[in-house]
């Protein structure tokens, strides 16, 4: 099932190819076209203006995101095909680096660990007594294991 955000999303594109030259929409597989129709939001009141930028036009990031991939996919020239190719690996690698530098790992072990202390000072003894109860009864059973 497709949600309300990617329908809007699929309708916005379908707009924006309506503006795109024959011989780039023919570039674009059959079934994919098919599959955005039949997920489109028909409903969807987006006009798309050629003489503004996608942005301008409030266009979904979503949206933003599929023309970009139809654009590195069916459109761009093998050169700059290799260049976002490289530039989205790049990406890549400076999130992972971000999520996984061994300096920011320790230092959330070390605010962890002054966490854990504070709590250990914070937490007081409990002194436990037993019962009066509890004592006659152990002193039993000392009695008779002995």
């Amino acid at each position: 099932m497709v949600t309300a955000e990617y329908k809007l999303a699929y309708s916005e594109v379908l707009e924006i190819l309506n503006y795109i030259s024959k011989e780039d929409f023919n570039k674009i597989p059959s079934y994919i076209i098919e599959m955005l129709k039949a997920n489109s939001d028909n409903e969807n009141g987006f006009k798309y203006n050629p003489e503004k930028t996608l942005k301008e036009q409030n266009v979904s990031e979503l949206a933003r995101t599929i023309i970009a991939i139809l654009f590195r996919n069916y459109w761009a020239t093998p050169e700059q095909k290799n260049n976002i190719l490289l530039f989205q690996k790049n990406e890549r690698e400076k999130i992972k680096q971000e999520k996984y530098n061994p300096n920011n790992l320790f230092k959330q072990s070390q605010q962890s660990q002054s966490l854990n202390e504070n709590q250990i000072e914070n937490t007081a003894m409990i002194e436990y007594k037993e019962s009066l109860f509890k004592k006659i009864l152990i002193k039993i059973k000392n009695f008779f294991r002995k």
